[in-house]
């Protein structure tokens, strides 16, 4: 509906369509997989690593599936009730790959809140919102990984040593991670404009959708008008969440995936790693996890990468044998500035009121424009 997303078009743009596509969606059905299962298996891989199971409370209290009879708010979130041992999660889960990696993201939550509980009170929470929406998707990253996926049995007949293989599960990613990057930062980039006064009302839509082109390369499928607020179609713009802490995380978790498989020693491509089952590298993610919000994030970043910084580096490692196969495939062929309406181009100087973030996106877009340019 966003466009933050782009898997499910992963059928009809995966680079070698006679492979297998990396979805175990159906094979999780065919198993006779449910919400409890699914809940299980994710708890399981936190355990493997060291980290404590889900209380009774959790299990008690928990709405891990639509309920019948009354409307709930069903959009995935985790709660700590400040309570020992109430942790929580609500989720109207659906047996399908998404929602399985969904779980894993807000399990990752409940960790963060088990694990700093017995910080005093005004220091519970994570070391900034980013780190927080990072914990699970560093498991997910190590959970979507074919190798796991064929180790506990979801993933059947696949070669890891195939290199195509390889390139449609980084499409398959990528379509997830790198397409994100834009949508992540365009929200608050749009919503910083209307508090600042610098958007009006008048042209809340219509700068809306100049960023969607600018940034996102989409644009509305039916006329759109002044008197259309298609923002509000987000959950987190009507909710007031602020959202640049998702962008913050789609590149922070690599550099926490990253961390967490130099401490497991892997010595294959980043993209490749699964540190299941190692505690070495559960006591790393632990040891920053535990600070909370006690010190300030670099010293948090410090504690589990070695260095201070937000850095795109392990994002783009990652995903550097994709865009090798991009850059092969694509040549100089693309952008798509010339379709969007007259104004500054995303990546010049004083094109946000936040620099620091603005640098960040001229960074990833290239990854991005080179996904496009294979999409087209």
């Amino acid at each position: 509906m966003w466009s933050q997303s782009w898997n499910n078009i992963a059928d009809l743009v995966q680079p070698f369509q006679n492979k297998q596509l990396m979805d175990v969606t159906d094979e999780m059905r065919r198993q006779g997989y449910t919400t409890k299962r699914m809940f299980e298996t994710a708890e399981a891989f936190f355990y493997s690593l060291g980290f404590d199971n889900m209380t009774d409370l959790f299990w008690s209290k928990s709405m891990l599936e639509r309920p019948e009879g009354r409307d709930v708010v069903c959009h995935a979130s985790a709660w700590d009730m400040n309570e020992p041992r109430d942790f929580r999660i609500k989720m109207c889960t659906t047996v399908n790959h998404e929602d399985f990696i969904t779980i894993h993201h807000e399990m990752g939550h409940i960790q963060y809140y088990m694990q700093y509980k017995d910080q005093p009170l005004v220091y519970r929470n994570g070391a900034n919102p980013g780190f927080h929406e990072a914990v699970g998707d560093t498991i997910a990253l190590s959970v979507q990984t074919p190798k796991h996926l064929k180790a506990i049995g979801l993933l059947n007949d696949v070669n890891e040593q195939d290199k195509d293989t390889d390139i449609n599960f980084l499409m398959l990613m990528a379509l997830d991670k790198i397409a994100f990057l834009p949508f992540g930062y365009l929200i608050d980039r749009w919503r910083w404009s209307v508090f600042r006064s610098s958007t009006s009302p008048e042209k809340y839509n219509e700068n809306w959708w100049d960023l969607r082109c600018r940034l996102q390369g989409i644009s509305p499928a039916v006329t759109r008008h002044s008197d259309d607020f298609d923002p509000a179609a987000k959950y987190h713009i009507v909710a007031d969440v602020p959202y640049i802490r998702y962008f913050v995380s789609f590149v922070i978790q690599f550099q926490f995936y990253k961390a967490a498989c130099d401490a497991a020693g892997n010595t294959e491509p980043l993209y490749k790693c699964d540190f299941y089952n190692n505690k070495v590298a559960g006591e790393k993610l632990r040891s920053m996890l535990q600070l909370g919000s006690s010190k300030p994030w670099p010293e948090a970043m410090e504690k589990i990468t070695g260095q201070r910084r937000m850095d795109a580096g392990p994002l783009l490692e990652y995903f550097e044998p994709l865009m090798d196969y991009l850059k092969k495939q694509n040549g100089d062929d693309y952008g798509w500035e010339d379709k969007c309406p007259e104004n500054p181009p995303p990546c010049v100087k004083g094109g946000s009121s936040r620099p620091e973030l603005h640098s960040w996106i001229c960074v990833l877009l290239p990854v991005f424009i080179a996904l496009v340019g294979w999409l087209k």
